[in-house]
Parts: C-alpha cells; sequence; structure tokens
C-alpha cells in the first residue's frame, strides 16, 4: 500500500504580499540594469510571479518604477519629519538630519542605486525632480533660523547635493564609516549656515 501523500496545495500570497514582493524584485532589477534596462519579465522572473500578475498591481514598468520611487522617498521623509520632531536644534539638529540620510543610504543601498541611477533620464526627471524637491524643504525644515528663506533655500541646496554625491562615491568606498561623511559635510556647510543665520 503506497503511503504516497498529495502535496498540500500551495498557499496563494495575500495581495499585499505579492505587491511587496514584486516592489522588492523591481528594486533588485532596477537597481542592477537601470530603468530602460530592465523589463516586465525580468521582475517577473525575479519576483517568482508572473507578468500577468505584475499587471494585476501595476499598469505598466513605469507606474512600477514610479511606486517604487515614491515609497522609498517617503520613507526617507518619515526619518527626516522624526529627526525635526525630536526636539534637538543648532547644529546637532542638522548633523542628525544628515545622518538619517546616510543611514537610510546604508541600510538601503539597492533603493539608493534604483532611485538615482537613471536621474538624468529625461523620461524619469520629472518625478525624482519632484522627490528631491521634497528632500531639500525637508533639509531646509533643519536649517536653524535667522536666515532669509533665500539663504535657508541656498544651503539646504548645498546639503543635499553634497549628501546625494558622497553617498554615490560611498558606494564605491564601503570602508569609510558613516560617521566620516557625516563630520565632512558639516565642516563644508556649518559655518555658512551659523554665519548666515545667526546659529
Amino acid at each position: 500500500m503506497s503511503t504516497d501523500r498529495p502535496a498540500p496545495p500551495r498557499r496563494r500570497l495575500p495581495a499585499a504580499e505579492r505587491r511587496e514582493r514584486i516592489l522588492a524584485a523591481a528594486q533588485e532589477v532596477f537597481a542592477q540594469r537601470g530603468y530602460h534596462g530592465s523589463s516586465l519579465d525580468d521582475i517577473a522572473r525575479a519576483s517568482g510571479t508572473s507578468k500577468a500578475l505584475i499587471y494585476e498591481h501595476f499598469d505598466s514598468k513605469r507606474t512600477l518604477h514610479d511606486a517604487l520611487i515614491t515609497e522609498h522617498a517617503s520613507e526617507l521623509a518619515r526619518r527626516f519629519a522624526a529627526n525635526a520632531a525630536s526636539g534637538v536644534v543648532g547644529e546637532e539638529r542638522l548633523r542628525r538630519g544628515i545622518d538619517v540620510f546616510f543611514a537610510w543610504v546604508q541600510e538601503r543601498q539597492e533603493a539608493w542605486r534604483a532611485l538615482f541611477r537613471d536621474a538624468a533620464d529625461p523620461e524619469l526627471r520629472p518625478l525624482i525632480d519632484k522627490l528631491q524637491s521634497a528632500a531639500t524643504q525637508a533639509i531646509v525644515s533643519l536649517v536653524p533660523p535667522g536666515g532669509s528663506e533665500q539663504q535657508a533655500e541656498i544651503y539646504a541646496q548645498l546639503v543635499s547635493g553634497a549628501c546625494q554625491s558622497l553617498a554615490n562615491w560611498w558606494g564605491a568606498n564601503a570602508d569609510v564609516p558613516r560617521a566620516e561623511l557625516v563630520d565632512r559635510v558639516m565642516e563644508v556647510v556649518w559655518d555658512g549656515l551659523a554665519s548666515s543665520a545667526g546659529a
């Protein structure tokens, strides 16, 4: 008498879990190949799903890419907001905000590559510009009061640009401690901020 039993039916993943699996695979594929070098077939294989299933959640590759960027940018914005609400002020507030950014890059290296690998692409530039503008505004909230609104925005642009450039450089120099990156950015921007804002 055979003791073989039929294999149990495969558990169908909840829709939210399937969506997260697709997003995770898309992040990996976009980070490795860039937006135009990736296809929904690539993402389907990486996620262990089908292209038809991807279409149940996302209308197109562009919709999937936009959702991925928006999700990660929203997480970074939440971290900035938590730092801004922590009660610290002045130099320490800015230092912690810069560290928040580099901590996110350190934890989400593939997300960072997926976010900014194609930053110069004209098709993707509008969304990335919008997200970078939101990040700059988050940095403005860290700038000590006292200077003009325009001065605050100028320094926010300087901080944002310096941090993004260093994050890209850090990808090839991972042995450099995060604290050193934070120190170098503070050295560049704090004296100017302090003099313009009276900090």
